[in-house]
């Protein structure tokens, strides 16, 4: 039975999906792909089992104010789940899936978290582990019950269980729900979602419905989403960004959510769906770019040669058709004979052949990456925000993108330069506060009601604004040039095989850099070179690895040399490290993040052989591995110098 509240406004998310199910109730609402078959659930149906999962959530116990946590992988019950916790008043908290039990003890603990949802058996063991150190933790339930036959823990169950007993409630109580939906406030906490913790302990976020629902609507608004619209969910559900676009968007919107088999098989069943809508992260589009540049050396000459030409093409003028700029008739000829031998079929493998936008945030991501998937006809763009702000402060309106900002304010968000280069941020999409931590929220909204964003920048004359770096990141080196690391990595990792990179330099007289090798790209690069190799430890001290890393660096510096205000910054010294850095040994966040300050302490003796004019280093590592097991990787590092460039002789290469 589908309890629907009467009227009202749609100011929470329990409200706009009972709207839904009453205007829109026979449409897809959310797929998932199960053993190779897309599964469908209309708006009706997922209205009708998020009551019945809501139901038998409050026959467990959970009550207005609670806290609901959600770990798993992108699944319609997950995503139900927020829903269900919404519809009670409660707060859902989703977890990084990928997180070790450790990690999720502080969550567990600083929520405050009395009942648990999981996707399957892997997230469930986790919670069994640190259940001893979470009292608090009374029930778990789980999703997928392959592998749970033998679990008999009175506090386990599974959410078909749950479900069935919400069924039962709602009908012996049908006002139940209706009356729980109706005490929903639009300044109500919906969401709590917790900070990647670059530089200490992760903050609970607290968001309300409002402001996620400005979001949404700014959103849609802009780039005129409608239940049309199809989106790929198979980012982090704990991340922002996720919340935002596969989430709260859909939900405003009416758009269908799409949710992968599994993290493996994303590329196959986004080439399935044809998603309209599609967000990720740089890392994602520079993974993607590595794939099809793999693809490319593996090619033929002939294919290899066309795709080189039509590529030097779309770089020439593809941007500018995209944006309706006049270009040359016979570029213009070039670019549809272009599209059809080469943009077309390559949109179509990476599953983008029917995207109307794309987006990119979470980090900077390189001009020169972001220029590629512009010119092959893919209308990407970039926005910028942050957890506390509904990841929603800029976005780059149609026909006014440019590759070195992150676009204009959104509708109602006001923005400030502070003295010292700091974004300041004040708008309808700015956080509650801080779970439990109101030192931190006072710490970080002025008395003037701006949020300080921690991110240095400036408004150009256009009204975009430009990301410099993480403002405490920006440094000097000691000849007085500005210093902006993120900057100069970011056009490291645009090759495709270097992945990570992370530059020192601030106080020093030059830059130097740690370089993490693709082991995909390169590795391909070696097998065709008939270079053995036991492992990325093996690979990485390769010398004719080194040397491939040598070029990409040089090449980077003779860009740098070309701009009035890096060319101080190129690269002089570089190693490649000996180990991926891996957020499992707390080197990235586990959105991917550098943490720059953990890695100069924990590889301060790589730091001063660079800088000491060493030509390499013996270093011991301890590693941790999925199955909580701990190790070492030794190795004797080289250090290699790399060629730097005079303006002069920047401008005669490029």
């Amino acid at each position: 039975m589908l309890a629907t509240p009467e009227g009202g406004a749609l100011d929470t998310f329990p409200r706009l999906l009972m709207h839904h199910a009453s205007v829109r109730g026979d449409r897809p609402a959310v797929r998932e792909k199960d053993l190779g078959i897309w599964q469908t659930w209309n708006w009706a149906e997922v209205a009708e089992q998020t009551q019945a999962l809501a139901c038998g959530l409050a026959q467990l116990g959970f009550k207005r104010g609670d806290r609901l946590a959600i770990v798993g992988d992108n699944r319609p019950r997950l995503y139900g789940a927020m829903l269900a916790a919404q519809m009670l008043g409660g707060i859902p908290v989703p977890m990084y899936q990928d997180a070790i039990a450790a990690e999720m003890v502080f969550v567990l603990q600083d929520a405050g978290v009395h009942i648990a949802i999981a996707e399957d058996q892997e997230q469930v063991d986790k919670l069994l582990e640190i259940k001893d150190q979470c009292p608090q933790l009374q029930h778990i339930l789980y999703d997928d019950p392959r592998g749970m036959r033998h679990y008999s823990q009175p506090f386990l169950h599974s959410c078909d269980e749950v479900v069935a007993m919400g069924r039962i409630h709602n009908r012996n109580h049908p006002d139940f729900i209706v009356e729980e939906i109706a005490k929903a406030s639009a300044s109500d906490v919906s969401v709590m979602l917790y900070t990647s913790g670059t530089t200490g302990k992760p903050k609970g976020v607290c968001q309300t419905h409002r402001a996620f629902i400005a979001a949404g609507e700014g959103g849609v608004a802009i780039d005129r989403h409608s239940e049309k619209d199809e989106v790929l969910s198979y980012l982090p559900m704990a991340w922002v960004g996720d919340h935002l676009f596969s989430f709260a968007q859909s939900i405003v919107a009416g758009m269908t959510i799409n949710c992968p088999e599994s993290g493996d098989t994303v590329m196959t069943d986004m080439r399935e769906i044809g998603p309209t809508y599609y967000f990720a992260p740089p890392r994602v589009f520079e993974n993607l770019l590595t794939q099809v540049l793999i693809r490319m050396e593996d090619a033929g000459t002939i294919k290899r040669k066309m795709f080189n030409y039509f590529m030097d093409v779309a770089k020439r003028c593809g941007a500018e058709i995209l944006d309706g700029k006049p270009v040359a008739s016979k570029d213009k000829l070039l670019y549809a004979l272009g599209n059809l031998l080469v943009y077309g079929p390559l949109r179509n493998v990476l599953g983008l052949s029917r995207i109307r936008v794309a987006y990119t945030a979470g980090a900077a991501i390189g001009p020169d990456l972001f220029r590629f998937y512009r010119s092959i006809g893919i209308n990407l763009k970039q926005l910028y925000g942050q957890t506390e702000t509904c990841a929603f402060i800029c976005v780059q309106p149609d026909n006014e993108v440019k590759f070195d900002t992150v676009g204009k304010p959104t509708p109602g968000v006001e923005i400030k330069i502070a003295d010292n280069g700091e974004i300041l941020v004040k708008g309808p999409t700015l956080m509650k506060e801080y779970y439990n931590r109101p030192d931190a929220t006072a710490e970080s909204i002025n008395a003037d009601g701006y949020f300080m964003t921690g991110d240095a920048g400036f408004i150009d004359a256009d009204g975009h604004l430009k990301i410099i770096d993480r403002a405490k990141d920006v440094g000097k080196l000691s000849g007085g040039a500005m210093f902006a690391p993120n900057y100069i990595e970011n056009k490291l990792k645009f090759f495709p095989h270097i992945k990570e990179a992370v530059c020192f330099g601030h106080d020093r007289d030059t830059v130097c850099a740690f370089i993490n090798i693709d082991m995909g790209a390169v590795g391909n690069w070696a097998e065709r070179r008939n270079i053995a190799y036991s492992g990325y430890t093996d690979l990485a001290a390769k010398p004719q690895v080194i040397d491939l890393v040598r070029e990409c660096v040089e090449q980077v510096n003779a860009e740098l040399a070309g701009d009035e205000m890096t060319a101080e910054t190129q690269v002089h010294r570089f190693l490649v490290l000996h180990k991926e850095l891996d957020p499992d040994d707390d080197e990235l966040t586990r959105t991917r993040k550098v943490r720059r300050g953990f890695i100069a302490q924990k590889y301060a003796v790589l730091i001063d052989a660079l800088y000491g004019g060493k030509t390499s280093q013996f270093i011991e590592t301890e590693v941790k591995f999925e199955d909580g097991r701990c190790g070492k990787v030794a190795a004797d590092l080289a250090i290699k110098e790399a060629k730097t460039f005079s303006a002069a002789a920047a401008k005669r290469a490029a």
